[in-house]
């Protein structure tokens, strides 16, 4: 394998392991009755229309069907991927939910 390629097998093992981090954003969201396009606009309000997050959106499944997606995991997988103002956010919309039960 040339230096090419190995660099694009890199950059698409990357952008899979990204979806798999927008389908666990978007699977938490809606475990926790969360819109998941409000919340990723208050992490990133400057920001278009996020086309991965529509793709995960429709991949995910209703909270009764899903399995659990622990707030730790979430927000380690976030902070894998450098979205530290998701990140912020999440844990604000935790906060609110403990204060809130």
């Amino acid at each position: 394998m040339n230096s090419k390629e190995l660099e694009e097998k890199i950059i698409q093992n990357y952008q899979g392991e990204e979806k798999m981090m927008i389908l666990v954003f978007a699977q938490w969201c809606i475990n926790h009755g969360l819109n998941p396009e409000e919340i990723y606009l208050k992490a990133y309000p400057d920001q278009e229309e996020n086309s991965s997050l529509k793709e995960a959106l429709e991949l995910t499944v209703p909270k009764e069907e899903a399995g659990d997606v622990p707030d730790q995991t979430l927000l380690g997988v976030l902070s894998l991927f450098g979205n530290d103002d998701l990140a912020f956010i999440v844990m604000e919309e935790i906060k609110n939910m403990k204060k809130n039960s």
